[in-house]
């Protein structure tokens, strides 16, 4: 097996593949959030439902209405089709990077990729097992968005943890966004896991509803330039499962995100 990433506070065996990491720290059969006291390692994250020696935050876990591990151990399984026990939880970090101005840049996943193309998401990806988890950070920020952050003139807080199936792809920015605090918090307020359309709030004032109704963006080209790009804040307020896996949306772990900034905020 390899290194373990993510443990369970007082048991020296990694967290399987197999297992629900929520399940394992007691939570029910709900999404969330649980409160949770973890402390980062190198290449590590310790976990447990009560606080232990090590422990840095406590913070909301939750886990999206389609993830697939609460039910990993209610579902009988046909012969050869056991999971593999031998595979530990990998570890991934998402920066919610706030600038002076309070707004939080997200990118979007190329539409070429075969997982979760066209969703907009914080920077973010894997974790070497020899990285702290801010150094992860700042490398996948980089690598993404070409954004380097000097060291000394930012402090950063982590916000929660989020359980997920993720396919991390070193080339899947095909835009960014800075996003304010008010669409933020529109597209942060859409519940996934029903058909139920979101819309801005109508009780803004006409002028604020009207800037609110397209956001800037910028979109990379394959020849490395970049171009203007306008997007209809409506794209940002569409659910799952209402729309298609391949169309431009905010993912489920990206709202859980922004809720919890704009919980930083005072919001």
């Amino acid at each position: 097996m390899a290194a373990a990433r993510v443990l369970l506070s007082g048991r020296p065996e990694s967290v399987s593949f197999a297992q629900s990491v929520c399940g394992l720290l007691g939570a029910g059969p709900g999404l969330g959030p649980w409160p949770t006291y973890c402390g980062f390692k190198r290449g590590q994250l310790v976990l447990s439902d009560r606080p232990f020696p090590g422990a840095s935050a406590r913070l909301p876990l939750q886990r999206p209405p389609f993830c697939p591990f609460p039910a990993l151990d209610q579902q009988p399984r046909a012969p050869g089709a056991e999971l593999p026990t031998n595979r530990g939880v990998d570890l991934a970090v998402a920066v919610v990077l706030q600038s002076s101005d309070q707004t939080v840049l997200l990118t979007r996943r190329t539409r070429t990729l075969n997982v979760s193309p066209n969703l907009w998401v914080p920077p973010g990806g894997h974790v070497e097992p020899d990285e702290e988890l801010l150094d992860g950070g700042l490398r996948e920020l980089w690598e993404e968005s070409g954004l380097q952050l000097p060291q000394g003139q930012f402090f950063w807080v982590p916000l929660g943890l989020w359980e997920a199936r993720i396919h991390p792809n070193p080339r899947e920015v095909s835009a960014l966004m800075w996003l304010g605090p008010d669409v933020a918090a529109a597209a942060a307020a859409t519940e996934d896991g029903t058909d139920t359309p979101r819309r801005l709030p109508q009780d803004l004032p006409p002028s604020v509803l009207q800037e609110m109704s397209f956001c800037s963006a910028v979109e990379l080209e394959e020849n490395g330039g970049a171009r203007p790009l306008v997007l209809p804040t409506s794209t940002l307020l569409r659910t799952t499962p209402a729309t298609a896996d391949s169309k431009e949306r905010v993912s489920t772990g990206t709202k859980f995100a922004l809720r919890l900034w704009l919980q930083h905020l005072g919001r």
